[in-house]
């Protein structure tokens, strides 16, 4: 079997991360650790609002080095003496600027380019990469005014992570927590990273998410999918230089990075955009398709009990299968991508049984490969950032650690390069 790629060698030289005032600020005292621990010098700016979250003694204990907060207290002059104006010195020797918590109020002055502070000055007079990761009230997040800016913002290259769903601080449930410093890390050393172009004038096809299918106006089959592995995915391909179109079903994870989008909402619209696509020279199937849906959907509300229906009645819903989306594309024929990944979600967590489970799916299905995880309950894959995936080739399996789905990503989209180039040469099909 031939052995992985090594995973992607990174060191992080240097972060400057800017703390805005939310209540995730204390994230970013673990991150500044987490940073650390990679090597990396980290400075940082703390705004007026995130002191009244974080103090600046803490933030100086962790990171070991001066806080930054009055745009007027920076000195003048570097260290040999030359005139230098301090907030660009300090937007300019770093790798990457960081703003994590990313308040609603920071990225909206991010978004209008102001220079009102030391945070937005060194932000506008940074040449370096930008992540941000917003932290806010999910209604705040919805709020048509923050979806502009951060589209601005995306449209102006600025890097995005999270924000994750869940339990916020305000006792709301919904997206607005600011994303685990852990996959905020992994997401600085993936930016970082400079994979060469080794997909380069190659195409490249990713399904992400769940689908949705309409049991009436306002109910749906579906799942917990976020999409979140078949997003990151398809940005690891683009950033290899892979022409890639992302296929995804209803989630509210950003558009990657050089990537085209096409968004559908049930298993048949997927299929088509899929078929639209092709050929292309790998075909990644990330998406949880629902399996099944209902043979009719109804065109007025279904009623409960004493509500239009006889009371104590039940509801009988008549299921039938949705396309095979990857069965159907990964058949023989011209269109048929020339290297077909699958992915099998399963609730199995043995790890002999999980890969059994994925190699049948990879004969049943005419896979290339198949990367199988598991989703029970208590592992926090759906809709979390971290995944244990095993490869199942033709070859035999390959049991990877728990990674960030970033990482995860990392590794495959180079596994997929060396596969294609080895095929290249050979002039066969990529296994």
């Amino acid at each position: 079997m031939r052995p992985l790629p090594a995973p992607v060698a990174l060191e992080i030289r240097s972060v400057l991360l800017v703390i805005a005032g939310g209540i995730a600020a204390y994230k970013s005292l673990e991150l500044i650790r987490r940073l650390r621990d990679r090597g990396a010098r980290v400075r940082c700016v703390l705004t007026r609002a995130g002191a009244e979250f974080v103090t600046p003694l803490s933030v100086a204990a962790l990171s070991g080095e001066k806080v930054h907060q009055d745009l007027f207290s920076l000195t003048p002059k570097n260290e040999v003496g030359e005139s230098e104006m301090g907030h660009i010195r300090l937007a300019r020797d770093c790798d990457v600027v960081v703003v994590a918590p990313a308040t609603a109020d920071l990225l909206a002055r991010m978004a209008t380019g102001q220079a009102d502070d030391l945070a937005t000055t060194v932000l506008l007079a940074t040449d370096k990469p930008i992540l941000v990761a917003p932290s806010m009230n999910v209604q705040m997040w919805k709020h048509p005014a923050t979806q502009r800016n951060v589209a601005s913002l995306r449209a102006d290259g600025v890097h995005m992570v999270g924000p994750d769903d869940g339990d916020l601080a305000c006792g709301e449930i919904g997206a607005g927590r600011m994303a685990e410093p852990d996959e905020i890390a992994a997401r600085i050393e993936a930016l970082l990273a400079a994979p060469a172009q080794s997909l380069a004038g190659l195409s490249a096809l990713v399904t992400s998410g769940p689908t949705r299918e309409a049991i009436d106006p306002v109910r749906y089959l579906g799942n917990f999918s976020s999409g979140k592995q078949g997003h990151a995915i398809a940005a690891a391909l683009a950033r290899r230089g892979a022409k890639t179109v992302l296929v995804t079903g209803p989630t509210a994870e950003p558009d990657p990075a050089g990537v085209i989008v096409r968004r559908v909402e049930t298993g048949r619209e997927m299929l088509e955009a899929c078929r639209a696509v092709l050929p292309v020279d790998v075909a990644v199937f990330a998406a949880a398709v629902a399996d099944w849906r209902p043979e009719q959907a109804q065109r007025q509300k279904i009623k409960k009990a004493g509500q239009g229906t006889e009371k104590g009645a039940g509801v009988n819903l008549a299921l039938i299968e949705n396309p095979d989306v990857l069965g159907t594309l990964a058949r023989p024929g011209a269109q048929r991508p020339g290297l077909v990944v699958g992915f099998a979600a399963e609730t199995e967590s043995d790890p002999a049984r999980l890969i059994e489970r994925a190699a049948a799916k990879r004969t049943h299905k005419n896979c290339d490969w198949v990367v199988a995880n598991d989703v029970s309950p208590g592992t926090g894959v759906l809709g979390g950032g971290r995944n244990t995936v095993h490869v199942v080739t033709g070859a035999g399996a390959e049991s990877w650690p728990t990674l960030d789905k970033a990482q995860v990503a990392e590794r495959l989209a180079d596994r997929i390069a060396t596969a294609l180039a080895a095929a290249s040469k050979k002039g066969a099909p990529a296994a």
